[in-house]
């Protein structure tokens, strides 16, 4: 009752006008930033804070959640209409998305995604309200073995999951693991893979890589086949620009589904939108009744990974303002703001500042619903992009892509880095390795080897200090269940054997 009552005093602080005001810049802010290839939410709340040196606290902290939701949503309609996810947490979106908008269905896309983000920010910031305290003290009981545990669970399943060859899944996160050693060693500060050049020693900017391989690959990709698919003055047609009763049928499950993956991996250290956007995506193609669509247009591979995308925003907000841990950029930025401010956000902010906390959180239901009212109706409009002749339309998009490049460094040397990693990404779809495990290697790689190389000294080298918790253990047998499934499912009695293409086969696909 404690928490109710306070934020309801909350939202009394959100609904002032100046405070709406402030919310309504955000989202506005926020989604068109988020539009842009390459310059996401982090990036937006950085510019912006300087500019908010003149505000009051609780209304600069409004205005950047309203920039956190939008740039979220912002980075998805560019993944679903043109290949280009405008940050890591969009990744997904293109995977099932693009397929929907090349068909013709960008509208139903967009409005899957804009009602899955509605529906996840809105659970996501209700478990915020009522489970913070209880999630924060799970998330420190986490060690450095749980962490790596379960990103080789991520990489596993999307590479068994993703493509028609466990090979070329594992090719392709191989290359992804490489890009990302490329720069100083986190613990030794000792060069790898920079070749002498002083601009790689930071390492390769996963915007850099993820807008190369996905909208500099795409462009070159299309325009290398243009004579083939139409022309170039061939347009994408439009279908209906609402979800029809089958649609809302197949996503609902999906929306509620996705912020029971989303929130505790956005609320635990090292957490983040990426990892449960491909477990999401994973679990509705195990679940799905459709799964031959997968790859070609599935809406369910939105409505979910948005749906945990959003409800993962809601759940960094709880390291970040119990624990004061930030486990996304966004949220490293907003800390830095904090500090700015003199807060120290900690287990007594709460106690401290709680006209701001519970401000902040009622601001995220106003920000929703914000985000709702302006994206849905603007779904067939964003759609209309795809009416664009192809070789202006993607013109355009290595346009931005090399304008996105630049900004992350500010240097000629990263457009360089974006056309190479381009090329690298046509050559992947020329030779049909998958895309995505490439860049899940890359966002995830030097996490994973930092975690590795944790619990390595915590057991003075042991192999055994990877598998001393049960929650590594269990996450281990689902790894091995993972990979074992195609000879288990072999070995199973005929009649016991799930049909080819079955709905409810629960492993993945057989390697060819």
């Amino acid at each position: 009752m404690d928490s109710l009552g306070s934020l309801m005093d909350g939202f009394g602080t959100a609904l002032t006008p100046l405070n709406l005001l402030w919310a309504a810049v955000g989202v506005l802010l926020g989604t068109a930033i988020g539009v842009l290839p390459g310059i996401g939410p982090a990036m937006a709340v950085a510019l912006l804070l300087p500019v908010t040196y003149g505000l009051d606290p609780t209304g600069a902290f409004i205005m950047f959640a309203g920039i956190y939701y939008g740039g979220m949503f912002g980075g998805s309609t560019t993944s679903i209409l043109l290949n280009t996810p405008g940050e890591s947490a969009a990744v997904i979106a293109a995977m099932e998305g693009n397929p929907m908008a090349k068909a013709g269905r960008g509208p139903q896309a967009l409005a899957a995604a804009a009602i899955g983000h509605f529906a996840g920010g809105m659970i996501g910031t209700v478990l915020l309200v009522v489970l913070a305290p209880t999630v924060a003290d799970l998330a420190v009981d986490i060690g450095a073995p749980d962490y790596f545990a379960i990103m080789v669970l991520a990489f596993i399943a999307v590479t068994s999951v993703l493509g028609s060859s466990r090979v070329r899944g594992f090719a392709s996160l191989l290359i992804g693991l490489t890009l990302g050693l490329v720069g100083l060693d986190q613990m030794t500060g000792q060069r790898r893979l920079t070749f002498g050049s002083l601009q790689l020693s930071d390492g390769i900017d996963v915007v850099i890589v993820a807008v190369g391989l996905f909208a500099i690959g795409e462009a070159l990709w299309v325009a290398a086949r243009l004579r083939h698919d139409g022309g170039p003055g061939a347009g994408i047609p439009l279908s209906r620009p609402w979800l029809g009763r089958d649609e809302l049928r197949r996503t609902c499950k999906p929306w509620l589904r996705g912020p029971v993956i989303g929130f505790p991996f956005g609320a635990i250290p090292a957490g983040g939108a990426e990892i449960p956007t491909f477990l999401s995506y994973i679990t509705e193609k195990r679940l799905s009744r459709h799964r031959k669509e997968f790859g070609k247009g599935a809406i369910e591979g939105v409505a979910g990974p948005e749906s945990a995308a959003s409800a993962s925003a809601a759940g960094t907000l709880v390291s970040m303002l119990t624990l004061g841990l930030p486990t996304t950029a966004v949220a490293a930025v907003m800390l830095a703001a904090f500090q700015q401010y003199g807060i120290q956000p900690g287990p007594l902010l709460f106690e401290r500042e709680p006209d701001l906390v519970w401000g902040l959180i009622a601001s995220l239901f106003v920000g929703m619903v914000m985000l709702l009212l302006l994206n849905l109706p603007l779904a067939p409009l964003w759609a209309r992009l795809l009416r664009i002749p192809r070789p202006y339309l993607y013109a355009g998009i290595l346009f931005f892509a090399a304008v996105g490049a630049y900004a992350v460094g500010g240097e000629a040397f990263d457009v360089v880095l974006l056309l190479v990693i381009g090329l690298l990404g046509l050559l992947m779809r020329r030779y049909g390795l998958p895309v995505l495990p490439a860049i899940i290697g890359v966002i995830l790689g030097p996490s994973a080897e930092q975690q590795l190389r944790r619990a390595l000294q915590i057991s003075d080298g042991s192999v055994s200090g990877l598998v001393d918790t049960p929650f590594a253990v269990t996450v281990y047998a689902v790894i091995a269940l993972v990979l074992l499934w195609p000879w288990l499912r072999r070995a199973l009695p005929r009649r016991l054997r799930p049909a080819p293409g079955a709905s409810r086969a629960p492993g993945p696909p057989d390697t060819p």
